[in-house]
């Protein structure tokens, strides 16, 4: 979980951070929102991929979509559950306070930052190579050309931990700016953004926008680091923030520069592959609405029933993370050997929406095995060492 100073988040208008027994460093109060965001983020991308991902065979394999490209004005929900720049955000804030407890105990920014990359790397790697080798295995046994690409749709979210990885290994870079020039870097990343954007859509400079995938994330993890200061603000602030983040986006969306769908849709300009100026607005707009929203479901988070959710959740995110589409891909290869059906149809009608339920439940059947065989790795590792930080 993630554990923070009294002195910190929840010593402003938080209400939900509640005393915990903490190890050498003393009593520490856990901020409970912090946890619900990192919760809510992960259960909505793997719900999305879950439900949402449309299988398509061709000649040379599969290749997925989804029902945005068929479904007109479902782009508009991608503005609440594209919600990677808000977990970008509340990772920032989660290891600023996990350098700060680490400095406190003396330990150097080179080695938290070593080991912070390890653990998250290497369930990663772990999972790339058992993937990549077993369709290396079967395309030379079988002598089938598309595994490759199957191979390549079940690892493709782990860009997200590359990325990742990338924003911790530049922690010393992002603790420099936060103490010469305090939140000033956010407003320089995002106009380096809007040069960025304008060479790729203008000049058709397109392998530079790819720099953005720096810029844009490291401005959501960089703005973390005021996650306190944004806790503290009056509630005028995030209402600010939040009418300022839509009505970006609403400008940038209908300006006819930038798609609306904040996920990637086959066929169309990406928001997200590279990140855009659309996603800067969209942190904006996030982080506006989870503190209009914090009052109400701090309240919530006080009944025993969704705290504990929120704590289970958070305890197995990264295997459900990694291993969620490991398990979509056992559930669809099960449903091809009882049915013959391989491939879905690709214009989503009144019956695939009903069936989305049952795609979920047959994909999660299929990933808590694996994420069981995972935990049973993971407790025989040895004990002792540092203690854990929440990653991603």
């Amino acid at each position: 979980m993630t554990e923070v100073d009294p002195a910190g988040a929840t010593a402003g208008r938080g209400t939900g951070g509640t005393a915990a027994a903490g190890d050498a460093e003393g009593l520490v109060a856990r901020d409970r929102y912090v946890d619900l965001l990192r919760a809510f983020s992960i259960l909505v991308v793997v719900l999305w991929h879950w439900a949402f991902t449309i299988l398509v065979w061709g000649p040379s394999g599969p290749s997925a979509t989804s029902p945005l490209g068929f479904t007109s004005g479902l782009w508009v929900l991608t503005w609440l559950f594209q919600v990677l720049p808000l977990f970008f955000y509340v990772g920032g804030y989660v290891h600023l306070r996990a350098w700060q407890r680490a400095c406190a105990r003396g330990e150097h920014l080179g080695h938290f930052v070593w080991r912070n990359i390890r653990r998250l790397s290497l369930p990663a790697l772990l999972l790339a190579v058992v993937w990549i080798g077993m369709g290396a295995g079967l395309g030379a046994v079988f002598d089938v050309a598309w595994v490759g690409r199957a191979v390549l749709l079940v690892i493709s979210p782990l860009w997200f931990i590359a990325v990742y990885l990338g924003l911790i290994a530049l922690m010393p870079a992002w603790l420099w700016l936060r103490e010469h020039f305090g939140a000033v870097p956010l407003v320089w990343f995002a106009g380096m953004v809007v040069v960025v954007d304008i060479l790729r859509f203008r000049a058709g400079m397109d392998e530079l926008a790819y720099v953005n995938m720096v810029l844009v994330w490291g401005l959501a993890f960089q703005a973390g680091f005021s996650y306190e200061q944004v806790v503290r603000a009056p509630r005028q602030f995030d209402a600010a923030l939040m009418w300022a983040g839509l009505f970006g986006l609403v400008g940038l969306v209908f300006s006819g520069l930038y798609p609306g769908s904040m996920v990637g849709v086959p066929g169309e300009t990406s928001n997200m592959a590279p990140p855009t100026l659309c996603i800067v607005a969209l942190l904006v707009f996030q982080i506006g609405v989870a503190e209009m929203a914090r009052p109400s479901l701090e309240r919530w988070l006080e009944r025993p029933g969704p705290r504990r959710v929120v704590e289970v959740v958070n305890r197995f995110a990264m295997p459900v993370f990694l291993f969620h589409t490991t398990g979509m891909a056992i559930g669809r290869g099960l449903f091809y050997a009882l049915t013959g059906e391989i491939a879905e149809k690709q214009v989503p009608d009144t019956a695939w929406w009903l069936q989305r339920p049952l795609w979920i439940a047959l994909s999660l059947a299929c990933t808590l095995p694996v994420i069981w065989l995972f935990a049973r790795f993971g407790h025989r590792r040895p004990t002792g060492g540092s203690p854990r930080v929440a990653a991603p």
